[in-house]
């Protein structure tokens, strides 16, 4: 099969992606700038600045003088390298192999790959016109080589397509810049008056070697095919994921049981070769009659314990159905968190083991009675009782704040305060009796009142005036007055129950 690679040149990379994400931008000249040498100098310009004289390598000083109303910005040396590689990974779509080419560049092997889209033509116009669509001003070439494709992208006329074999007639009118050469050596040629690749590319190559070095003639060989380029494709992130044929179809529970044993043993390798552990794991099986099925399972803490997670996947086995028999099986942990080597060593040592088997024990009820049934809550730093909490992701959540020791509050807190009736003998007093879902309970006890405002940064509303009270059967109850008692007829509510 016939290399072919395609190169992709952004022009205005780190501009149109500050156009991009402040749209604002693209309707007035701005630059890029960092500090060089105790001054700060343009590292990339919008064309908009371009066409206003403003470019790369300018002291800012300079540039704003020529345009009063160029705006300026912080460079960020990391951003660059990291938004090429998102888009390297983005072509992944087009090709399997995608490189970044530093500082504005791709370069994709799209051997094999154009067909799919009809052609190399409609390939290289739906590639560009996406990257287009997402912001992104692009120039490309498709070539038998790298060398051949990099110099036309970025010397060429405009964005286009070379003919298998026809690299040479391609290099002959580009400068010797189109060969990625070192600086020195384009200024020599520049002094030499070679001002095309044509003015030399038919020299004697020991005259060549002896003149410009052998870089000279390593970048010709590979613009014209004669010596191999290699790149390195970047690499998606690979899931972690453990995939086991059968030779045979699966249908019994022992089998299924042997299966699963096998892949949490390679699943639990890999994650502790990366310092991981998983949260969730979910397990999907083929069947032979075309059917795909899954089941999950979760964890209150990251583990890769094969044989802590064994037990949970085997309490799911009885919800297989392997019908006529299970020819692939797959188990994926799609939530994963960092687990240091430390943590996963004190398993079941020292005082962590406790820790581990009530983590151990919360998974198995979580099994079997299902996720929902199990919530744990760590203090939030807010005086309103029902923004005083928060849920807690894991048993490894610490928490921000401490619980409030210096006042009493309730075990047990309702979602949603309910109303009650009651009967007071003095407006601010604690009431003598109250009615809550139509029982009567007469108070013998009351402490109070606390008086808690709402966050006026958050809403405004009235305050409230809580009692802790106690009826006659000694059950006490966390009442509470909503606003002031001389503002008309106040409202009681119950907001909690003590133990």
């Amino acid at each position: 099969m016939q290399s072919r690679y395609l190169v992709i040149w952004f022009p205005h990379l780190l501009t149109d992606r500050f156009a991009i994400r402040q749209p604002e931008l693209r309707s007035v000249p701005f630059v890029l700038i960092a500090p060089v040498r105790g001054r700060m100098v343009i590292q990339a310009a919008c064309p908009r600045a371009e066409r206003q004289g403003v470019f790369t390598g300018m002291v800012a000083a300079d540039a704003r003088a020529i345009c009063p109303e160029l705006r300026v910005l912080h460079h960020k040396p990391e951003v660059g390298e990291k938004l090429l590689k998102a888009l390297a990974l983005w072509c992944i779509r087009y090709t399997p192999v995608a490189s970044v080419d530093q500082p504005d560049g791709l370069v994709l092997d799209i051997s094999g790959c154009t067909h799919l889209w009809g052609g190399e033509r409609a390939y290289l116009e739906d590639l560009l016109s996406k990257l287009s669509a997402g912001g992104y001003n692009t120039r490309a070439a498709i070539a038998d080589t790298i060398g051949a494709a990099w110099a036309a992208c970025r010397y060429g006329a405009c964005s286009m397509i070379i003919e298998p074999g026809r690299q040479m007639e391609t290099l002959l009118s580009l400068p010797p810049a189109a060969l990625r050469l070192e600086q020195p050596t384009l200024q020599r040629m520049h002094k030499l008056g070679m001002h095309e690749i044509r003015s030399f590319i038919q020299m004697s190559r020991s005259v060549l070697r002896r003149r410009f070095g052998d870089l000279l003639l390593t970048r010709l060989n590979q613009a014209l095919g004669a010596e191999k380029e290699i790149i390195s494709p970047v690499c998606p992130p690979q899931p972690f994921e453990e995939r086991l044929p059968c030779l045979d179809p699966i249908r019994t529970a022992a089998g299924i049981e042997i299966a699963l044993q096998k892949l949490l043993q390679g699943l639990c390798s890999r994650l502790e070769k990366e310092s991981k552990g998983l949260r969730s794991c979910m397990l999907r099986y083929y069947r032979i009659d075309g059917k795909i099925l899954q089941l999950g399972i979760g964890t209150s803490r990251a583990s890769r314990n094969p044989e802590h997670l064994f037990k949970l996947l085997k309490l799911k086995i009885p919800e297989i159905e392997p019908d006529l028999g299970i020819e692939l099986f797959v188990l994926e942990a799609p939530i994963v968190e960092p687990l240091s080597a430390e943590q996963e060593a004190l398993w079941n040592m020292g005082s962590s083991s406790n820790n581990v088997a009530v983590a151990q024990l919360l998974d198995k009820l979580m099994m079997k009675l299902g996720g929902s049934v199990i919530r744990r809550y760590l203090p939030a730093e807010h005086y309103w009782p029902e923004r005083s909490i928060q849920p807690a992701t894991s048993l490894q959540d610490k928490p921000t704040t401490n619980w409030r020791s210096d006042l009493p509050r309730p075990i047990h807190l309702l979602r949603q305060p309910a109303p009650i009736q009651v009967t007071v003998p003095i407006p601010d007093y604690p009431p003598m009796n109250f009615i809550y879902e139509g029982t009567l309970h007469k108070v013998r006890k009351a402490d109070g009142p606390e008086r808690i405002e709402r966050e006026w940064w958050i809403d405004t509303s009235l305050h409230r005036d809580y009692y802790c009270v106690e009826d006659e059967d000694g059950l006490r109850y966390w009442l509470f007055r909503l606003g002031h008692y001389d503002e008309g007829e106040p409202k009681w509510f119950i907001h909690g129950f003590f133990a």
